[in-house]
C-alpha cells in the first residue's frame, strides 16, 4: 500500500474547517474525521443526562460512550451508543456548552486517544478540529490553520441555523463564538493555537473554492516533497 498523507485542519468555530476538510477529503479519496463532532456528542450526552456539574461522570461518558462517525454522501453522521444524534449535536444549546465540556482534562484525554486510534497505516486522513496539528497529530504531513473575522463567522453560523429553521439572534451567536474563542484559546490543556509549522489561511474575504485551492496547493507541495502520489 502506497503512503498517504495525514492532513490536519484547525481553527475556531465558524472558520470553515468542516466544509474545507470534507471537500479536500473527497478530492483525495481520504478518510474525513470531524473531531468537533466527538466533543459535541459528549456535550449532548452531558446535557441529556443533566451532568454539566458532574465532571467525573462526564469523563466516564467520554471514555465509555461508543461514539462513531460515518461519512455518508457528503454528510458526517454521528452516533452515540448506536443512536443517531447528528442533528441533536448542532443545537444552540450544545454550541453554548461544548467549549466548557471540551476543556475538561479527562474528556480531552479520552477523545484524543480515540482520535489517534483512527490513524491506520497507509490510510490517508483529513482530520479537523482545534488541536489536531498541535496535539493529536503533531507529525501531520500538512497543517492548516483557518481563521476569519468574528463578524463573518457569526454570519455563517446564523445562516446555518436559518437553513435548519432555527432562529437564533445574530448578537447571541456572536457572543457565543466570542466566549468559545476565549475558552478554547486559554484553556490549560490542548488550547486552540496555531501550530508553529501550520500554514495560516484567513478566509474572511475569500470563497470556499479559493480557500480549498489554497489548501490543496499545500497538500500537493507536501506530497511532492514526500514522494506521495495523490
Amino acid at each position: 500500500m502506497s503512503k498517504k498523507l495525514i492532513i490536519a485542519i484547525d481553527g475556531p468555530a465558524g472558520s470553515g474547517k468542516s466544509t474545507s476538510a470534507k471537500i479536500i477529503a473527497k478530492k483525495l479519496g481520504y478518510l474525513y474525521i470531524d473531531t468537533g463532532a466527538m466533543y459535541r456528542a459528549v456535550t449532548f450526552l452531558a446535557l441529556k443526562h443533566d451532568l454539566l456539574n458532574d465532571h467525573e461522570t462526564i469523563v466516564k461518558v467520554a471514555e465509555n460512550a461508543e461514539i462513531k462517525l460515518k461519512y455518508v454522501k457528503g454528510n458526517t453522521l454521528v452516533f452515540a451508543d448506536n443512536s443517531d444524534i447528528t442533528e441533536d449535536i448542532r443545537s444552540f444549546e450544545v454550541n453554548d456548552k461544548v467549549s466548557i465540556i471540551s476543556k475538561i482534562e479527562g474528556v480531552r484525554n479520552a477523545l484524543v486517544k480515540k482520535q489517534q486510534m483512527m490513524k491506520h497505516e497507509g490510510e490517508g486522513i483529513v482530520m479537523e478540529g482545534r488541536d489536531i496539528g498541535s496535539v493529536v497529530f503533531p507529525d501531520a504531513d500538512v497543517k492548516i490553520f483557518l481563521t476569519a473575522a468574528l463578524d463573518e463567522r457569526a454570519l455563517r453560523r446564523a445562516r446555518e441555523y436559518e437553513l435548519k429553521g432555527t432562529g437564533v439572534p445574530l448578537n447571541k451567536i456572536k457572543e457565543n463564538l466570542r466566549q468559545r474563542d476565549i475558552i478554547d484559546s486559554t484553556r490549560d490543556l490542548s488550547p486552540l493555537i496555531k501550530a508553529q509549522d501550520a500554514y495560516e489561511v484567513d478566509n474572511t474575504k475569500i470563497s470556499i473554492e479559493e480557500q480549498v485551492d489554497i489548501i490543496y496547493e499545500q497538500v500537493k507541495a507536501a506530497a511532492l516533497s514526500k514522494g506521495v502520489d495523490l
